[in-house]
């Protein structure tokens, strides 16, 4: 940094440790040009400041719409001053360099998340100079520092101190704020596709489930162990508008691991009496209601107890002492709910390489479900729409008894989780058998009760679920024959006259929801 450039521009909306930056560049010799309502804070603290309109000759134009677009303030960030020409046209012009540029922009996300904001009083927000301040400091970051990020003050009055800032924290800071202007442009374009004109009045519509156009930013969360398999890179990318999760404890987290968090965690949180849910490679292979979670977790393990060796554990309350000591008599891979008590976190913390995961019960559904090709990118809402049992339809001649409801409207709650061809054998407590992922809707009929069986669960009375309709009445049939009930799926086949059919020529009770759930 050259030192007859020992001048700082300040123009910032949020103002948190302006003071302190701005002390330490005045006590570094610094000049602080400044504008505004920050000249004014900056003023009240007993610092010197020289305004902008003293530097333009320009006073501040349209209810302070035009403050900093001027070429005594844009070049001096935009000289290149290594260029003897550069430095020409600055003496030239009597512009004097800027070293230091610190702004932040006017707070629009924050204004457009508050009720009923007019589209006037957002549009107001819409930084017009700050950008412009931003993208030029830093396009010019071989000679000026750009500070967007209250974060980066302390580090950068460290360097100043030992006669920097150096090229590497200036190239660090510029892509930071880059960074900062593409995702402001963002939430405003988001904004502007919501803008209707009506009748020459201007009203944001509610957002759409999908936007126009995808738009994605997120900062880099955390490298994982490996991806789905450990020749595999991979990388947590946190969504920026909502609360991460909290690890406790535990080794560090894999693709898979995350995978399988989500998958419990939605699972879970389709519960509203204690629960608890076991999966397995994304799949539940136990879940269960219970007075409390003990009993919860203890009727989930007891559906697959083979395959929950290793599993994924969610609970829908505040893990108790208790639950956590059950939990611990066999290995798992990770733990999670909304709340530890502290005897929890003490039971599991003997078992140190246990992942202990707090999850905010608002964050269970995605903004959006995102597949990868590579032609591109498959967008869709997330599954969570989900048909009330009153506008099921009942098509068979035998109508459910009350303990009958409850088995189907439990079995019909986890086959939504399971991944298709789904298949899920259910009382009113929780999962008895469940076959997943199979090519053949039969064989997932067949593996869930072979389950049941391995289990020593008996299925005789049982509900059953499927996520999609029977294409035959065989799944109806081979239920029949083990002692099944009721029956809940889609419906929607070219033959379900003859899976009624086989309801009623077995006294079953059948329901259509009219709604299909694949989960590939």
């Amino acid at each position: 940094m050259n030192s007859f450039s020992k001048r700082a521009l300040i123009s910032v909306s949020n103002k948190t440790g302006l003071k302190e930056l701005a002390t330490g560049l005045v006590a570094a010799g610094y000049e602080i040009v400044s504008s505004g309502g920050t000249a004014s804070f900056l003023s009240d603290t007993g610092l010197k400041v020289t305004k902008v309109d003293q530097v333009t000759g320009f006073p501040e134009i349209l209810d302070g719409r035009v403050k900093t677009l001027n070429p005594h303030i844009h070049g001096g960030i935009l000289a290149r001053l290594d260029l003897a020409s550069h430095r020409e046209q600055l003496k030239q012009h009597g512009i004097q360099p800027f070293s230091v540029v610190v702004v932040n922009l006017y707070p629009f996300a924050e204004t457009i998340a508050k009720p009923d904001i007019q589209v006037a009083d957002a549009i107001e927000q819409i930084d017009i100079g700050g950008p412009t301040l931003v993208r030029a400091s830093a396009k010019n970051f071989q000679h000026v520092a750009i500070l967007t990020d209250p974060n980066d003050y302390s580090p950068f009055l460290d360097q100043i101190a030992q006669g920097g800032p150096d090229l590497s924290l200036r190239l660090h800071l510029a892509r930071k704020a880059f960074q900062h202007t593409f995702e402001y442009d963002q939430r405003i374009a988001a904004y502007f596709e919501q803008v209707q004109n009506e009748g020459d009045h201007l009203k944001a519509q509610t957002e759409s489930a999908l936007p126009q156009r995808l738009r994605l930013s997120s900062g880099l969360g955390s490298a994982l162990r490996y991806g789905e398999n450990p020749h595999q890179t991979a990388y947590f990318y946190p969504d920026p508008q909502t609360e991460p999760f909290k690890q406790l404890q535990g080794k560090e987290l894999s693709f898979n691991n995350l995978v399988d968090m989500e998958s419990a965690w939605r699972c879970v949180l389709d519960f509203d009496q204690p629960a608890a849910v076991i999966i397995k490679h994304t799949n539940p292979c136990g879940v269960a209601m219970g007075q409390n979670l003990s009993e919860a977790f203890l009727r989930a393990r007891k559906v697959d107890p083979v395959s929950s060796f290793g599993g994924v554990i969610a609970v829908n309350r505040c893990l108790d002492g208790q639950t956590a000591q059950q939990i611990c008599e066999q290995f798992v891979e990770l733990v999670i709910a909304p709340e530890f008590s502290a005897e929890a976190l003490d039971v599991l913390s003997a078992k140190k390489n246990v992942r202990v995961m707090q999850l905010d019960p608002q964050n269970a559904q995605p903004r959006f479900d995102i597949k990868t090709l590579a032609s591109g990118l498959l967008v869709q809402t997330p599954d969570i729409q989900r048909v009330p049992y009153a506008e099921w339809k009942c098509v068979s001649n035998r109508k459910p008894s009350t303990q009958e409801q409850d088995a189907l409207k439990m079995a019909w709650r986890i086959v939504v989780h399971v991944k298709s061809n789904a298949i899920v054998y259910a009382d009113h407590q929780g999962a008895l058998g469940i076959g997943a992922g199979q090519m053949s809707r039969v064989d997932s009929a067949k593996i869930a009760l072979w389950k049941a069986s391995e289990a020593g669960l008996s299925v005789q009375g049982c509900a059953m679920a499927s996520d999609a309709f029977f294409p035959f009445r065989d799944s109806v049939d081979a239920a029949a024959e083990a002692g099944v009930r009721a029956i809940v799926q889609p419906g929607g086949s070219i033959r379900d006259n003859e899976v009624i059919a086989a309801a009623d020529a077995h006294d079953m009770v059948l329901f259509f929801t009219g709604q299909r759930h694949f989960k590939h």
